[in-house]
């Protein structure tokens, strides 16, 4: 739990892309293909982490 969410987003997509393939759909695999991205950008020192807290009141912001 001390993830980051970056890393959080990392584990999660190496734990759906070791699941069987029919279980993954396209979409699924997109979505691990951008966290993988993401990450990647993220170790590279080109994506600056956002926290949790911030996205989420930012979703908010944008839903109202």
């Amino acid at each position: 739990m001390s993830l980051s969410m970056e890393e959080h987003a990392f584990v999660a997509g190496r734990l759906l892309s070791s699941l069987d393939r029919e279980v993954i759909t396209e979409v699924d695999a997109a979505w691990v293909a951008e966290a993988e991205r993401r990450y990647a950008e993220y170790q590279a020192g080109k994506r600056t982490p956002v926290s949790a807290k911030d996205v989420l009141e930012e979703a908010d912001r944008m839903l109202k």
